[in-house]
């Protein structure tokens, strides 16, 4: 059944993501700071470009946004002209920014008051998954909000789950993060201790990848990890805010996270060699560096 939409942040994930929307026939109106992107997107696909989010949301049954980090998602939503004011009562809103489980339940909380069903809906599987309509979205909320929402989120989704109340889906966000920071450096580690022992990396490779080694990073990113390219995929600097967002958390619940802390400080030295906006797989520049240091 095609919706009336409103899709807010057009980046390397919003832009594909609401695109999906538009080709599975639904009624899209977009809606980013820099309107240049909007008006690339409806130069790409069927929808129309809104000025304001206040006309982005005119007449909206979901409402999207996919924005970068903590102020920006309560800026847009929780500010004097934002989302949750201009939003019609019986609207579903669907925010799949990473952000704080804290802000995902203030956000549901603001929503609720004014008639707004919220889901914190962030999502996996990077810009190749926005662009190829494959995404993972781990959703918090209520359940006739998710039923709403899900067969829309289909359009650019291939798995879409309810995982628990407002929060459950930034959380099992942090646990998606958590467990990448370990495979990634592991990884990285692996394969510079392959070059160093003066290995064949893709007979190396084929071997281990067929048993307990496999991994989506092993499969997707050896070759260029081992060509030290990186200009590309899901950056440094945004995986160090996600994990600086899972420390938060687990400082507040108990939990330990040395492995993850750690690498969060082997991301800090990539940024230092220049690699802010390199892809998360360039831990192993790191290792390269040191061991011609």
């Amino acid at each position: 059944m095609a919706e009336r939409v409103a899709f807010v942040g057009l980046g390397v994930m919003g832009f594909p993501m609401a695109g999906w929307l538009s080709g599975e026939g639904h009624s899209v109106a977009v809606y980013n700071r820099t309107r240049e992107k909007a008006e690339a997107w409806a130069g790409r696909y069927e929808g129309s470009v809104a000025g304001t989010l206040a006309e982005a949301v005119v007449g909206a049954d979901i409402v999207f946004t996919c924005v970068g980090d903590d102020p920006d998602l309560r800026e847009v939503v929780l500010g004097s002209d934002g989302l949750i004011q201009a939003m019609r009562p019986g609207t579903v809103f669907v925010d799949h920014t990473t952000a704080s489980a804290d802000l995902a339940r203030e956000i549901a909380e603001a929503g609720s008051k004014r008639g707004v069903a919220c889901l914190d809906a962030p999502v996996s599987g990077g810009q190749a998954g926005a662009e190829q309509g494959t995404l993972t979205v781990m959703v918090g909320g209520e359940r006739d909000a998710f039923d709403r929402a899900e067969p829309v989120m289909d359009a650019y989704s291939k798995s879409v789950r309810l995982l628990g109340p407002a929060g459950s889906g930034q959380l099992t966000k942090m646990v998606n993060q958590i467990a990448i920071a370990g495979v990634v450096q592991g990884l990285a580690e692996a394969l510079n201790f392959a070059l160093r022992a003066g290995l064949e990396p893709a007979a190396v490779i084929d071997t281990v990848s067929k048993g307990a080694a496999q991994s989506w990073q092993m499969e997707n990113r050896w070759e260029t990890m081992v060509a030290d390219e990186f200009e590309f995929g899901f950056a440094v600097e945004w995986m160090r805010k996600d994990l600086r967002i899972c420390l938060q958390e687990a400082r507040g619940n108990g939990a330990e996270l040395p492995l993850a802390a750690l690498v969060d400080q082997f991301y800090a030295d990539v940024e230092g060699m220049g690699g802010s906006r390199w892809d998360t797989s360039s831990l192993i520049a790191r290792l390269n560096r040191s061991d011609k240091g």
